[in-house]
């Protein structure tokens, strides 16, 4: 499980096995209250969690988007 970057006690990172075909590029998000999948592109949106109320997730999610394009750039040279 690669991970991207930290954040107030959460992580975000992809898993090494994304399915096949691989999904679209995402993130997960995972701290001490739950976890979260974001999807990066065309904008981002939270596709599950558990855990974790909607302020902590608007919080996240404003996080993803102001890291959208380091995210897409470790996704890509990952699964190069």
């Amino acid at each position: 499980m690669p991970v991207v970057f930290r954040h107030r006690g959460f992580r975000f990172f992809f898993y090494s096995n994304e399915g096949n075909p691989r999904e679209p590029v995402h993130i997960h998000a995972m701290g001490e209250g739950g976890e979260a999948k974001f999807w990066v592109r065309p904008e981002v949106a939270v596709a599950f969690s558990v855990g974790l109320d909607a302020r902590t997730l608007k919080e996240l999610a404003l996080v993803v988007e102001q890291q959208a394009d380091l995210i897409e750039r470790t996704w890509h040279e990952y699964f190069a």
